[in-house]
């Protein structure tokens, strides 16, 4: 994996770590496939510290802005919180495991106010995580959404089509907001998960903000990124469980049409859980090395996506072999391994791009060939553009 991002002038090098990887510098040298090898130690917990109080969201202005959904519905969102009393939360000393929960879904009506992307507090902790400098501290809560809360949603006989997003390691959930909204606009539900102590910033109902404890027992070796994939696929079962059980602000998931996607370790978690929990019918993985590699049939559809900077990486190889579902790898030209977050398109709006293609691009890429991904897999409509090469799209390589 490579952090990405083009070679810069040294004042503006911490905003493009910032705005072109998924992983901070001591996080990265934990994900490595020789640490990943690694006999697993045991897992330490630790007494979660003093946490903050969170900051009033930051009224959207004229700030950044994230690209319209592409679909034909209004978005709605609304926020979860939910508690497995069933289950102690695997990396503090005490505890059950909660976690927050963004669902996306197509609305009836464009009502109701629109979302903030993060808090105040949430921006200046995201940005102390990924020690940038130089910077507002809160510069990331001035991103503007398209999804609104309070927007009744779109009913649907059966349920709508599920999918759970796991993003990418150090950061928070909201960092897949332009994937998921695009993909509500289409019709699907989307359950962006939180997974708490592996992000930078999470804030809960009663104003408590969760940082990244796991970021540090990565670095000082007391975890593995497979004991990480291991809790994300519980988080993700867990969450399914909840959904498929009831009916949030009046949302209906049908809970035979489910699919998981994620990027970087996000993405490794969604062939762990499918491996574990049949429910979950497609998956896919964005630029992110499996922890560990799929070495037992995965015989459900999945999704590979890499991006040109990825390289080699022996996980990719060993898990190709073992999909004897469907299966798709995508390469694109001109991304890396931060193109798949809303950041490649964060990016070039304050003037720092971090690819060789354009932000939007990245984006539009993304969107448009996972959308057709579960179009083909939940809704069995044929999708052309996964069955090779594309005049519309010159920089995918697709490999079935």
């Amino acid at each position: 994996m490579s952090l990405g991002g083009a070679e810069g002038k040294p004042d503006t090098m911490h905003l493009r770590r910032l705005l072109a990887s998924a992983l901070t510098a001591a996080s990265l040298a934990a994900f490595t496939p020789a640490a990943s090898q690694a006999a697993p130690p045991a897992v330490s917990r630790v007494t979660p510290p003093t946490v903050s109080r969170a900051a009033p969201p930051t009224a959207a202005g004229t700030g950044l802005v994230l690209p319209a959904p592409t679909g034909p519905y209004p978005v709605g969102v609304t926020d979860l919180h939910l508690v497995d009393r069933h289950r102690a939360d695997p990396w503090v000393a005490a505890g059950r495991r909660e976690l927050m929960v963004s669902l996306w879904y197509p609305a009836a009506g464009a009502d109701g106010r629109h979302r903030p992307y993060v808090t105040s507090a949430e921006s200046a902790l995201i940005l102390q995580q990924l020690e940038v400098e130089g910077v507002p501290t809160g510069i990331l809560s001035t991103v503007r959404t398209s999804a609104r809360t309070g927007a009744p949603p779109l009913s649907h006989r059966g349920g709508l089509p599920l999918v759970m997003l796991s993003p990418g390691f150090s950061f928070p959930r909201s960092s897949l907001t332009a994937l998921a909204q695009d993909l509500a606009s289409r019709g699907f539900v989307v359950a962006g998960v939180d997974h708490t102590y592996e992000a930078a910033a999470i804030t809960f109902p009663d104003g408590r903000v969760t940082t990244c404890l796991v970021c540090t027992m990565l670095r000082d070796f007391a975890v593995t990124p497979g004991q990480v994939t291991a809790s994300r696929a519980e988080d993700l079962s867990f969450v399914l469980d909840q959904l498929a059980d009831h009916a949030y602000a009046g949302i209906r998931v049908d809970p035979r049409r489910v699919a998981v996607a994620g990027h970087s370790i996000g993405g490794a978690s969604a062939a762990v859980v499918m491996l574990r929990d049949r429910r979950f019918a497609a998956g896919a993985n964005l630029d992110g090395t499996f922890y560990p590699p799929v070495t037992t049939a995965l015989r459900r559809p999945f999704l590979m996506v890499e991006a040109e900077s990825h390289g080699a990486d022996p996980s990719w190889n060993t898990t190709w072999t073992h999909l004897s579902g469907w299966r798709c790898r995508l390469t694109v030209a001109g991304l890396t391994h931060g193109s798949f977050t809303d950041y490649a398109v964060l990016g070039d709006q304050v003037g720092l791009p971090t690819q060789t293609a354009s932000g939007t691009r990245s984006a539009e890429i993304t969107r448009t060939y996972v959308a057709a991904f579960l179009d083909r897999q939940l809704r069995h409509r044929y999708a052309p553009l996964l069955d090779g090469p594309s005049a519309a799209f010159p920089e995918v390589t697709v490999r079935r």
